[in-house]
């Protein structure tokens, strides 16, 4: 596989309060915790951030998406950290001779502001994706009180990434 490939991710995540008001799992975006009084309704950590990556890197390589690979209906990954399934998809982007050339994520929401942790959250993900910081670009944006992300019962994220052979 000695060609550029092209990969998109997708995630959404249901906001409930935390407990004891709710289901909602705390808050964490591309492997970094954030305060906020709600969280995603998830099997594992319901990190968006990491899930959206994970399909973006598994399907630029045209291999099942992270539902296939870390189901839900599985126990291991009640609570899983996220980070565990980006490691498997840079494992098998890495055994295909390919590198990150550059990654492009949106956040969506309307709280947390994502602004302040854009900069945390850059570099915990050029960590995990073994790439420069500077291939790695990070959006918030909200839905302007629009719909259930608007409101603030969801979160969504989208993930495009360029891989390129490794040098």
């Amino acid at each position: 596989m000695s060609i550029a490939r092209i990969g998109h991710g997708y995630d959404l995540h249901r906001l409930e309060p935390l407990p004891p008001d709710g289901s909602g799992r705390p808050m964490v975006l591309a492997g970094i915790p954030l305060d906020h009084d709600r969280g995603p309704v998830g099997h594992s950590d319901g990190d968006a951030v990491l899930h959206a990556v994970t399909d973006a890197l598994l399907g630029a390589i045209c291999e099942p998406d992270i539902g296939q690979l870390f189901p839900d209906t599985d126990p291991q990954h009640d609570g899983a950290d996220s980070s565990q399934f980006l490691q498997e998809a840079v494992r098998r982007v890495q055994d295909r001779g390919l590198q990150i050339g550059n990654i492009d994520i949106t956040i969506i929401c309307q709280e947390p502001k994502i602004g302040p942790h854009k900069e945390s959250m850059r570099t915990r993900l050029s960590s995990l994706l073994a790439c420069e910081l500077g291939s790695v670009n990070i959006k918030g944006k909200t839905h302007e009180e629009v719909d259930a992300v608007g409101e603030g019962r969801a979160i969504e994220v989208h993930a495009v990434v360029l891989l390129v052979p490794s040098q």
